[in-house]
């Protein structure tokens, strides 16, 4: 088991990738580095192994696919998840390790929002969809995250061997957020300076596409993790629209005492069923989520028992 492992997910970093790792070498000594190549042309590979990183490849293109592969291939005490583009400062990494392995933080959030993000990033849109996307995960969840889209982040081992990656691409920041804030896992936010790409090198992040999926995954998690709270939502949209189409009907009732719309009324008592519907689909599936936020727990214990035989397994071989 490592005590610290860096992991760089790249594709098309070889201007770039060399310098990120010197940076965390010489403030991380002790820590092993890992570059896992997803399907670069450039030469990525080749610059990272020459630096001294471990190299491994993903196939699956896509962000949320090697770092599915990062967190199953590597045992660590701390993992810290930067990207090879040298945006995110390596001298920040001390800071990070320090959450996790002395203040037992199970994700600590490089927080880029509250420095220099928005001085230095020159693509205004990502500006305006990091504030919206935090600001909806804040409110959904009552927290307080400051960066949800970070990709400078540090985890523990539990986190790391709990944490189902069903994202394929830049979403995956995202679904981290989600699932630590849910599962009520201990997430701090470290500030760190951020700097935008260097001359030559281009971002792989479609602000368009990519923003537009980020947006799809956090509605898909809160269904998914609050489904009371979304289908008495959508339960209360339905009824609203059915009082819509109920009105004339009674104000038609109340002056002739007839009901000359039926069409009318029996589209707003159809509705009126759709949201009830939702109200109780809503209950049954909040009792699913609850009963599997049992066996998390069970299976978070029997992850934190494994890790503590993993370190005194390596304590003894030390002695």
């Amino acid at each position: 088991m490592d005590k610290i492992a860096v992991l760089i997910p790249c594709y098309n970093e070889a201007k770039t990738v060399k310098k990120v790792i010197e940076d965390f070498r010489r403030e991380l000594p002790e820590a092993t580095i890992y570059v896992y190549d997803n399907n670069s042309k450039d030469g990525t590979d080749e610059i990272a192994r020459q630096a001294g990183a471990i190299v491994r490849y993903e196939r699956k293109q896509g962000k949320g696919n090697v770092i599915r592969s990062m967190f199953r291939d590597i045992d660590a005490e701390c993992y810290i998840m930067t990207d090879g583009d040298d945006t995110y400062p390596a001298e920040e990494a001390r800071k990070l390790c320090e959450a996790v392995l002395e203040r037992d933080a199970d994700m600590v959030i490089g927080d880029r929002l509250s420095s220099t993000y928005f001085k230095e990033n020159k693509r205004p849109f990502h500006n305006v969809g990091n504030v919206t996307v935090r600001t909806l995960i804040n409110m959904i969840y009552k927290s307080k995250i400051r960066d949800v889209m970070t990709g400078y982040r540090a985890f523990s081992y539990r986190f790391v061997k709990t944490f189902p990656v069903l994202s394929k691409g830049f979403e995956i920041e995202t679904e981290m957020t989600i699932h630590a804030l849910d599962r009520n896992m201990g997430v701090e936010n470290v500030i760190i300076e951020y700097r935008d790409r260097p001359k030559g090198s281009n971002s792989k992040l479609n602000t368009y596409s990519d923003g537009a999926r980020v947006l799809k995954t956090i509605a898909k998690f809160y269904k998914n993790y609050k489904p009371l709270s979304f289908f008495t939502l959508v339960a209360f949209l339905l009824t609203l629209l059915g009082t819509c189409f109920l009105i004339p009907v009674l104000v038609d009732y109340i002056n002739t005492g007839l009901v000359p719309k039926m069409p009318s009324f029996l589209t707003a008592v159809f509705i009126y069923i759709c949201a009830l519907q939702s109200f109780f689909c809503g209950l049954i599936l909040q009792t699913i989520v609850n009963r599997g936020k049992q066996d998390f727990e069970i299976n978070l214990n029997k992850y934190t028992d494994k890790y503590k035989e993993l370190k005194k397994g390596e304590e003894n071989e030390n002695s």
